[in-house]
Order: C-alpha cells, then structure tokens, then sequence
C-alpha cells in the first residue's frame, strides 16, 4: 500500500510540473498541420495524374 501511496504522490507531483498548451497555441498547430496535410495531398494527387495520364499514354 505504501507504494501506491508514494506512486500517487510521486504522479501528482510530476503532474504539477507540465506545462499545458493554451487554447491559442492549440488552434494554431491545428491550422498548421491541416494546411501542411492538405498541401502534400494536393501534390501526391497531382502525381498521381499525371502518372496515370502518361501510362495511358503510352499503353
């Protein structure tokens, strides 16, 4: 029981010491990562016609 207890107190203090994202920072990284996803999206389906477009042609 007692290292439950000392677990405990151990993750409690442990906790104390993250440093949580404000709401701000959150939006933010979302925004940059939808762009960043939609970007590279764009261009692997870019090559991606292009590719089938050209092995059509020569098939």
């Amino acid at each position: 029981m007692e290292k439950l207890i000392s677990y405990i107190k151990n993750s409690k203090l442990e906790l104390s010491k993250v440093i949580f994202p404000l709401k701000e920072q959150i939006r933010t990284a979302f925004i940059s990562v939808l762009i960043v996803v939609t970007v590279i999206s764009a261009f692997l389906a870019l090559v991606d016609v292009i590719m089938s477009s050209s092995l059509s042609a020569i098939m």
